[in-house]
This record gives C-alpha cells, structure tokens and sequence, in this order.
C-alpha cells in the first residue's frame, strides 16, 4: 500500500487475536483519544477503506486494518501518517493521510471507557461468521472498527445483536 512503517501481521478468529492483542488493548482504557489519521484520495476526499485506521490514545499508536473476509490486523506505534503514501504513480488517485473524519471527529478529546474484542455469530450462518471488530467505549457513545468483508467498516453507536461481546478487563 505505500504506508511507511506499516507491515501487517493479519490473524484470524477471536481467540488468535485475543491472545495477541488482548491485554495491550485493555491498557488503552483510561487514555484519552488525542488524534486519528484515516487514508483518503485527494481527487475527490473519498475514505480508503483498505487502508489502516490510526487511532492515538496520549501517545500510544493503535492500527487497525481488516483484510480478506476475516483477518484482522492490530498494529502498535508503527505507521508514520506524517510521511507521504508512495507507489501510486500508475494510478489516477493519489492517497494520503487525513486527520478529518466526521465519525471520529467526536471522540477527540474523551477518555476511552473500556475496549472490547466483538465476534459476528448471527443467528443464521453467513459470509462474515466469525469476523471480529474491535470496539472502543467512550463516555457518550462506542466506535467500532469492523470487517466490511475486505475492508474497514466504522461503526458508531450499540452493536448488532449478531455480535458477542469480548470485554477486555485491564
């Protein structure tokens, strides 16, 4: 993709995640979301949602990035979204970081409440089973970054019943 400093390690399934990332997620919680950086084409403002979505608690640089159907993978402190995005010559579309989004936007500011891992288990069977979001609770509301089967997905508000709800305590 051209994002200095990103090198994904993409894991499958709630439980591969969970033990990779659980317990530095649970450390977040009590931080303040100070900035975000989400990649968008200069054209036309589009969001890329293929790209990671860069979440800064005081300091600590979480990265979030859904791929295929169902990986996931959770980066640390490790994209640098003041460099320029490189290698899009051959392309009429030139990506580059913003640090304005209208659904992120709100959470500026507010200490994050507690972080959850979500798990898509529907009642009924479908493409996206067994996907996992990753949930951030704020005081007012609750942001997750969810699978969009191939991309990043953000979501606001309760999440849908066909989720079962990690919390990871601290």
């Amino acid at each position: 993709m051209g994002i200095s400093g990103f090198e994904p390690t993409f894991l499958v399934g709630f439980e591969a995640i969970r033990q990779a990332h659980g317990s530095h997620l649970a450390t977040l919680a009590g931080r303040q979301l100070t900035g975000f950086a989400v990649v968008r084409f200069a054209e036309d403002g589009d969001w890329f949602a293929d790209c990671p979505v860069v979440l800064d608690f005081d300091g600590i640089q979480v990265e979030v990035c859904h791929w295929k159907f169902d990986e996931l993978s959770i980066g640390w402190d490790t994209i640098d979204t003041t460099a320029d995005i490189a290698g899009w010559e051959w392309s009429a579309l030139t990506p580059q970081w913003s640090h304005r989004d209208e659904r992120l936007e709100p959470f500026v500011g507010q200490e994050l409440r507690e972080v959850a891992l979500l798990e898509w288990r529907p009642a009924g069977h479908d493409l996206a089973t067994g996907t996992v979001a990753v949930e951030f609770a704020f005081a007012g509301d609750r942001l997750r970054i969810a699978n969009g089967l191939d991309e990043n997905r953000m979501e606001l508000g309760g999440a849908q019943p066909g989720y079962v709800r990690h919390g990871l305590g601290r």
